[in-house]
């Protein structure tokens, strides 16, 4: 049994436009994660429904922005499946759900955050005497979503941490780019943790989110620049020739 040039071929330009793509999805979900977080008023302050009033157009902008990295998120380890499978289909697959998982979870963010716009409006228009039950209102929306994006972000690290698994294991990228995947994504876990017990939002603890997300923008280049590593690659399924 030999490989068909061919098909050898085909399978190799299949692999450089999938490391492409996933590429250029990690670059648009975490720049818009990024700038997502940067436009929207902040929600810790006393006076967040005031505020988010004001600033309509940067709620509906950051709740956009928060649509994009849900479905970029999960288009990542769409895209990878078919090269990740073949060193691990069970990890591979689990990287999908609980990416599909991170997607619920953020779009459950955005939802929460556009519903914040609406009982923002209502607060500015209501009289003070009634501001109390509008407030209490605003605040179970703020919890819905600081628990949802700490779901989510509990989701992104256990998906992503499965396909850094492979890629270590596999080569397909160096094992200096795959172990700072590792690396950063146990740090993510431990910002997740500590949200979880200190009741403070999951995206406070910078020190410990920068290191996967300069990762993930230096994968996004490789992949782009450089793609897969060939000798790594295998073609999925060998033809005979007769």
């Amino acid at each position: 049994m030999v490989t068909n040039p061919t098909s050898a071929s085909t399978t190799s330009h299949a692999d450089r436009r999938t490391a492409m793509t996933a590429g250029v999805l990690f670059i648009v979900a975490t720049g818009a994660s990024l700038v997502g977080s940067a436009v929207e008023p902040v929600l810790t302050r006393t006076d967040y429904l005031t505020r988010i009033s004001q600033n309509a157009n940067s709620v509906s902008a950051g709740a956009l922005l928060e649509l994009i990295a849900a479905g970029t998120s999960v288009a990542i380890a769409i895209a990878l499946y078919p090269v990740l499978k073949r060193w691990n289909q069970s990890m591979a697959l689990g990287s999908v759900v609980f990416r599909t998982i991170e997607a619920v979870m953020y779009t459950a963010g955005a939802v929460s955050l556009l519903s914040l716009l609406t009982v923002g409006q209502l607060f500015a228009r209501s009289a003070t005497a009634d501001r109390a039950s509008v407030q209490a209102i605003g605040d179970a929306l703020v919890g819905v979503r600081q628990e949802s994006v700490l779901a989510g972000v509990f989701a992104f690290a256990l998906g992503a941490l499965m396909y850094y698994a492979i890629f270590y294991r596999s080569r397909l990228i160096p094992v200096w780019l795959s172990g700072w995947g590792i690396v950063g994504v146990i740090l993510m876990l431990v910002a997740c943790l500590s949200a979880l017990f200190t009741r403070n939002p999951v995206t406070s603890y910078v020190i410990l989110i920068l290191p996967i997300a300069v990762q993930e923008m230096v994968l996004a280049v490789w992949l782009i620049a450089k793609g897969f590593n060939s000798s790594a690659l295998q073609p999925a399924e060998p033809v005979e020739l007769r």
